[in-house]
């Protein structure tokens, strides 16, 4: 079977064309039960339980790292949150020192602006 395959494949790569994928196909569906399991697993719609393994092994872990990631930036937004309230705070602060000086007669001195 396999010296098959080889000679089928080397006789479309001396006549200069790709190899014929339904003849190999065709070559291995001869084979019956035998050859249907190989062309199921050649074209991956039979995976191994040890290919599978791994596969939900790494789904696992990307899931992980997901929600991981999904709860630093929760955090973070919780802190910009907590920063833009205190900046809020800050400024409500100055506009009323500035008023209150306004009542005991100062007056607030401006920078020059830049352009």
């Amino acid at each position: 079977m396999a010296h098959n395959m080889l000679w089928a494949i080397a006789a479309a790569e001396g006549a200069g064309a790709g190899p014929d994928i339904g003849k190999m196909i065709g070559q291995l569906l001869q084979y019956g039960v035998v050859g249907l399991i190989v062309a199921l697993l050649i074209l991956g719609v039979l995976v191994p339980r040890w290919a599978m393994n791994n596969l939900i092994a790494d789904k696992d872990g990307w899931r992980a790292a997901y929600e991981t990631e999904r709860d630093a930036h929760q955090a973070t937004r919780q802190q910009l949150a907590a920063a833009q309230a205190s900046a809020e705070v800050a400024t409500e602060q100055g506009q009323a020192m500035v008023r209150l000086l306004e009542e005991f007669g100062h007056r607030p001195q401006t920078a020059p602006r830049s352009t």
